[in-house]
């Protein structure tokens, strides 16, 4: 098997539910006691989060790419960068390591347009839903994206920084979530993606109206793929 680095911590919620996917996959396809090779780099989110608030992304970038190029050196043949928000800073990172780092919203774009999905309402943190570095990547894979929702994007966003990222699940945002994903398949859209790393937390992709693509489990099964591919 390949190894695979993970840059992980961000948060460390959603890098074990990582873990977690990958590990699962590769023991249901391999069967027995396999598991994955895996190197974790695992952040201290307070920096990146201090760095976030000052809207220093360089210095952001510059953390994960000393990050990226440790998992290189240690045998890592593909980087995973686990959060969506942090890839407002992908394009900066990907050039300095010589190995491939899979962008998560191209893996769910991906399986979008392989599912025949067109059209979808993106959902994560603020940065996610209203900036231009992830929607467009998903539009230029041909999927057309509705325009952010103040509410929305102000409640989620909460949700997800004072709340999943503490491991906290309550009982009032599964149903904030719930009735939000019911108004959004009133719209003329195809799908919702989670485009945070922790939403599974309270939105179960399963047991919607509308398909959810989970873009944890979805750039988790790419480094599955990855893992297991020859050469």
């Amino acid at each position: 098997m390949r190894k695979i680095g993970l840059i992980g911590g961000m948060s460390w919620v959603s890098t074990e539910s990582y873990y977690r996917r990958i590990n699962s996959e590769i023991q249901r396809k391999l069967g027995g006691f396999a598991s994955a090779h895996l190197l974790i780099e695992s952040v201290n989110f307070n920096d990146y989060a201090r760095l976030q608030s000052d809207d220093d992304w360089d210095a952001a970038a510059g953390l994960m790419t000393r990050s990226a190029k440790r998992l290189e050196q240690s045998g890592a043949t593909a980087i995973l960068i686990c959060s969506n928000a942090m890839h407002k800073i992908y394009q900066q990172v990907a050039p300095e390591v010589g190995v491939p780092i899979f962008h998560i919203a191209d893996v769910v774009g991906d399986k979008m347009i392989a599912d025949g999905a067109k059209t979808a309402t993106l959902i994560g943190t603020r940065n996610v839903m209203t900036e231009g570095f992830y929607r467009k990547r998903l539009v230029g894979k041909g999927i057309t994206l509705t325009p952010p929702n103040e509410d929305r994007v102000e409640e989620i966003d909460r949700i997800i920084y004072e709340e999943l990222m503490f491991s906290k699940v309550t009982r009032d945002s599964e149903r904030t979530l719930k009735t939000f994903i019911t108004d959004i398949a009133k719209q003329d859209v195809d799908a919702v993606v989670l485009a945070s790393t922790e939403l599974a937390m309270i939105v179960d992709p399963k047991a919607n109206i509308l398909p959810i693509y989970d873009s944890t489990e979805i750039h988790a099964d790419a480094a599955v793929d990855w893992i297991l591919a020859n050469g």
